[in-house]
């Protein structure tokens, strides 16, 4: 099946074939799951991640280089990928 992902910034090869692997083939599904869900989908999934796959994912979405994000926005990030499937509220 064709998908956009690859074009993305930040995905390659490997995370596309992961975000296949848990029901996310387009850019539009990915940005209705957004990257925290899509990380967690990964992770749970059992793949090997790090962190630098969420911020890869939110930069895809915002088409920005994973390493320019905020580093508030990168903390948040991770904030919510380890909460327990909440969202934290916005301030």
């Amino acid at each position: 099946m064709a998908t956009d992902l690859i074009e993305l910034k930040n995905l390659g090869k490997t995370s596309v074939q992961w975000l296949n692997a848990v029901g996310i083939r387009d850019k539009e599904t990915l940005e209705q799951i957004g990257s925290v869900e899509a990380y967690r989908k990964i992770k749970t999934r059992g793949f090997k991640v790090s962190k630098v796959l969420l911020y890869a994912l939110e930069g895809a979405l915002l088409d920005a280089h994973w390493n320019q994000l905020d580093p508030d926005l990168k903390a948040k990030l991770i904030k919510e990928a380890e909460s327990n499937g909440q969202r934290q509220p916005e301030n």
